[in-house]
C-alpha cells in the first residue's frame, strides 16, 4: 500500500472536481483519481457550455441547491480570475398543461423568484430566433444562463492542486473494497491506495465500480448539435436569444444555446439509445442527424442549415432521473455521488460542498432528500 488518504475521490468531472476542491480547501487530504485528463470529452462534462437555471421544472427542491451553486459560482470565478457564467436569461418553453411550463412556475411561484409569463405570440415578438407554436407558453427567467464546463472544472482542479490535493490523471479505479468499518483500499492500474472515504463520482463508469447496484443505473447516449445561422444570425446572439428548454409532443424535450461565436448549440435531453462507456456509438449518424434537423426547422427556422459539428456525451440515469448523493446502502465509508440523470452540472459547485460536509460528519445545510437511496435495496 503505497499511501493513505483521508478521502479518495474516483473521478474528476463535474463533481469529482468540485468535491477535490472543497475538501482540499478544509485541509483534508485528497487523492484524486481520473481514468483520462480532465477536463476531457468522454464522459458527461464537456460540450463547451452548460445551462444554469433557477426555476426548476424537475423540482422545486433544486432551487435552493442552485441558489448556492450561483454563489459558488461566482467565487471561483473571482479566485481563479477566470469567466465560467454568462447570464443571458432563460426561457421555459411548453404547452402549459405540461411539466416544463407548469413545474418551472411553480419553483418560480414557491420560491419567489423573479419571472415572466409569456405567450407564443410574445415569445416571438421579443426573441425572433424562436418560434413557439400556437398553444405554447414560456417562463422567462432573467437570471438563467451559460456554464463553460470545461473551465469550471479546470478551475476547481487547478485550486485543488493549489491546496494540496494530490491528483492522478489517466489511471483508472479498477478496484475498491471496504478495511474494516472506518476505510477503504483501492486499485489502480498503477497502484493501490487506502483512505478512510471513498466519493465514487465516475458517472458512466459507475455501473462497473457499483456492480451490486448497477441494475439502478443506465448510460444513455446524447447528442450535442452545432448549426450556423441560416439568416439573420444577430437575433442568435446572446444579447438577443436566451438560453431556451422545450417540451414538444407530449413529454419529449430539446434545449439550446445562443451563438457565442461556435455556432448555435442544440441537443435532445433524454430520448437516446442506452449503451455502457466502452461500447458507446461516438460517430454521429445521418437519421439522427436529420431529426435534429426537423427540430430546428421547427422551432429555429433561422438556423435550419448543415450542422457544422457534434459529438457525444454520456447521461448517468437513476430510476427516477433525480440525482443519487448518499452513502453506499452496505459500506458507509463509501459516497456515491454524480448519477445525475443529465441536468447536474450546473449544481456540482454545490455538490462539491454538499461532499466536503458529508465526509466530514456535518449536518447537510441543504435538504438532500430527493438524493436519497430509494430504490437500491442491496
Amino acid at each position: 500500500m503505497s499511501e493513505r488518504f483521508d478521502v479518495i475521490v474516483a473521478g474528476l468531472g463535474a463533481m469529482g472536481s468540485a468535491a477535490a476542491h472543497h475538501l482540499s480547501r478544509d485541509g483534508v487530504r485528497v487523492l484524486g483519481l481520473d481514468r483520462f485528463t480532465p477536463p476531457h470529452a468522454l464522459g458527461s462534462s464537456h460540450g463547451q457550455t452548460r445551462i444554469i437555471r433557477e426555476a426548476y421544472f424537475e423540482h422545486p427542491l433544486y432551487v435552493p441547491l442552485v441558489q448556492r451553486a450561483y454563489v459558488l459560482w461566482e467565487e471561483l470565478a473571482r479566485e481563479t480570475g477566470t469567466e465560467l457564467f454568462l447570464q443571458t436569461g432563460g426561457l421555459m418553453i411548453g404547452r402549459p398543461e405540461g411539466v416544463v411550463y407548469r413545474g418551472a412556475k411553480t419553483s418560480a411561484e414557491l420560491h419567489r423568484l423573479s419571472h415572466e409569463v409569456l405567450s407564443a405570440e410574445e415569445v416571438r415578438r421579443r426573441f425572433p430566433a424562436l418560434r413557439p407554436e400556437p398553444g405554447m407558453a414560456a417562463i422567462l427567467e432573467p437570471r438563467a444562463g451559460i456554464l463553460f464546463p470545461e473551465r469550471c472544472i479546470a478551475a476547481h482542479l487547478a485550486e485543488a492542486g493549489r491546496q494540496g490535493a494530490v491528483l492522478h490523471y489517466d489511471e483508472p479505479l479498477l478496484r475498491w473494497e471496504p478495511s474494516g468499518k472506518d476505510g477503504v483500499r483501492v486499485e489502480t492500474t498503477r497502484g493501490r491506495y487506502a483512505a478512510g472515504q471513498l466519493i465514487l463520482s465516475a458517472g458512466g463508469w459507475l455501473p462497473t465500480l457499483l456492480p451490486h447496484l448497477a441494475r439502478h443505473l443506465r448510460i444513455e447516449r446524447q447528442v450535442l448539435f452545432w448549426f450556423q445561422a441560416s439568416q439573420s444570425p444577430e437575433v442568435f446572439r446572446p444579447e438577443r436569444c436566451p438560453i431556451h428548454l422545450w417540451e414538444f409532443d407530449d413529454r419529449h424535450f430539446f434545449y439550446g444555446f445562443p451563438d457565442l461565436g461556435q455556432g448555435i448549440k442544440v441537443a435532445c435531453h433524454h430520448d437516446g439509445e442506452f449503451t455502457s462507456p466502452e461500447q458507446v456509438r461516438r460517430e454521429v449518424g445521418v437519421e439522427e442527424t436529420e431529426a435534429m434537423r426537423r427540430l430546428v426547422r421547427r422551432f429555429l427556422p433561422g438556423a435550419d442549415t448543415p450542422p457544422t459539428s457534434a459529438t457525444v456525451c454520456l447521461y448517468t440515469n437513476t430510476p427516477d432521473e433525480h440525482f443519487w448523493i448518499d452513502r453506499h446502502p452496505e459500506f458507509p465509508q463509501v459516497i456515491i455521488a454524480s448519477p445525475c440523470s443529465g441536468h447536474g452540472f450546473k449544481f456540482s459547485s454545490a455538490v462539491g460542498e454538499v461532499l466536503r460536509d458529508m465526509v466530514q460528519h456535518r449536518p447537510p445545510a441543504l435538504d438532500l432528500s430527493l438524493f436519497k437511496t430509494r430504490w437500491a435495496d442491496a
